[in-house]
C-alpha cells in the first residue's frame, strides 16, 4: 500500500524528522500538535486554553490538507505535562468537536517539545 505524505502550510512545519501527516488507504495518521502559530513557529501563549485552541486549529489545518475534518478523527491521543488541565482541555475539545466524539486516551507526561503544556495526535479515517 502506498503512503502520501501530508502537508499544510496553515499548520506549523514540523520540527523533526517527521511529517504533519501521513494517509495509508482511507487512513491518515496525523502527528502530534503543539501550540505553536504557523506563521511564527511559536508558542501561541502560556496559557493552556490558548495552547489546546493553537493545538486544535493545528489539527484542524492539516485534517484539511488530507481532504478531511476534525470530525473524520477517530482516535486521539492528548498528552499532558499537568493532568490537573484535564476539565480545561476537555472544556476547549467540546469547542471544536461534537458527539459522537473520538476515542480517547489522555496521558500525563514529564515534558513536551518546547515546554509547552499540551500535545494531541490523532487518527483520522476518510471515506473512500
Amino acid at each position: 500500500m502506498a503512503k502520501q505524505v501530508i502537508f499544510s502550510e496553515n499548520a506549523p512545519a514540523a520540527i523533526g524528522p517527521y511529517s504533519q501527516a501521513v494517509r495509508a488507504g482511507n487512513t491518515v495518521y496525523l502527528s502530534g500538535q503543539i501550540p505553536l502559530v504557523p506563521a511564527t513557529m511559536e508558542i501561541i501563549s502560556d496559557d493552556v486554553t490558548e495552547q489546546t485552541q493553537q493545538v486544535f486549529k493545528n489539527l484542524q489545518a492539516v485534517c484539511e490538507a488530507a481532504g478531511g475534518s476534525l470530525k473524520d478523527i477517530v482516535k486521539l491521543n492528548i498528552y499532558m505535562t499537568d493532568l490537573g488541565n484535564f476539565a480545561t482541555v476537555n472544556e476547549v475539545m467540546t469547542q471544536f468537536f461534537e458527539q459522537p466524539y473520538p476515542a480517547r486516551a489522555a496521558l500525563g507526561v514529564r515534558a513536551l517539545p518546547k515546554d509547552v503544556a499540551v500535545e494531541i495526535e490523532g487518527v483520522m479515517v476518510l471515506e473512500d
